[in-house]
């Protein structure tokens, strides 16, 4: 019997014996990689749920607590998160200052598209920032130098558990590059479509897979569209642009009036895990978009 309750606390410990990592994201797509990388050694949540308003996140004061004690902040970065900083004023702890001891800027490393694109980060409206698309993720490829982030991160914390880390970072990297060739064979036969995007959320996603992003329906990102830019948009549309963009928490009137004007087909986009219950984690995230895309494509051949 002692034997037995020795191999229960054996297989409830966490790995290499060490304490566990409390970490908190920005996303539920870093929550994903987090868990990847740190499999038994972290503990994760995410401040921000799937789906939201892009701009905007409302943190619950049961969140803050967790910021509060946690061993790590793992962020996008970029503009992406200008409702962090009241959070990070609310908790007031330098250690989650922008470069401090427990801030981790997951996009160091990445190549980034649009570095001079207008973007919303205040109720003030639009401003210039040459700090790019922060919606990098949605290029599966990404996940390779944003793992190395987060190993590198977590290491710093728990370097008793690098092996772990690293053994745990190999493994998800070998089905990502098995996924990422069968997501890539099946676009073969549609590299060069041009789509349109409700949200400026894909312009990562195209590049990889070979997709042309024509237009965009909000002309500024997070700004509604005019009836006149509508017009000149579904006019455009109709000269070859089969597919439109969109994600659960667009606005389907405008999405339908868009379609139905330009004759293009709706393409719903997951652009976070956990936003459809499909997708479970982030590799499940491009399984469900790739497909959708190749079947509206291939249907609207």
């Amino acid at each position: 019997m002692l034997r037995a309750l020795a191999l229960v606390l054996l297989a409830a410990a966490p790995a290499q014996g060490g304490r566990v990592l409390d970490v908190v994201t920005t996303s539920t797509d870093l929550k994903a990689l987090v868990e990847a990388v740190g499999g038994e050694r972290v503990h994760v949540e995410s401040l921000a749920p799937a789906l939201h308003e892009p701009h905007a996140v409302d943190v619950k004061p049961g969140q803050l607590a967790r910021l509060k004690s946690a061993a790590l902040l793992v962020r996008v970065g970029l503009d992406h998160e200008p409702w962090l900083a009241r959070v990070r004023a609310t908790v007031n702890d330098p250690r989650f200052a922008p470069g401090g001891a427990a801030d981790l800027d997951v996009s160091r490393g990445i190549d980034l598209l649009q570095i001079e694109t207008p973007r919303v980060t205040s109720d003030r409206g639009a401003h210039v920032h040459g700090f790019g698309n922060p919606h990098y993720w949605l290029d599966p490829a990404n996940a390779r130098p944003m793992t190395q982030t987060i190993l590198d991160g977590l290491v710093r914390l728990a370097p008793d558990a690098r092996e772990v880390f690293g053994r745990n970072r190999t493994e998800f990297l070998e089905r990502l590059d098995e996924r990422l060739k069968r997501w890539t064979d099946a676009m073969v036969p549609y590299r060069g479509a041009r789509v349109v995007a409700f949200h400026d959320s894909w312009p990562y996603f195209a590049r990889r897979f070979g997709l042309v992003v024509a237009a965009t329906v909000e002309p500024v990102p997070g700004v509604p569209p005019t009836p006149a830019s509508l017009a000149a948009l579904t006019a455009g549309m109709k000269a070859g642009v089969r597919i439109l963009i969109v994600e659960p928490s667009t606005s389907r009137a405008v999405a339908d009036r868009v379609a139905a004007s330009s004759r293009a087909r709706v393409v719903i986009f997951v652009p976070s895990v956990g936003g459809d219950l499909e997708v479970r984690d982030y590799l499940t995230l491009f399984d469900v978009n790739v497909r959708r895309l190749a079947e509206a494509l291939g249907g609207a051949r």
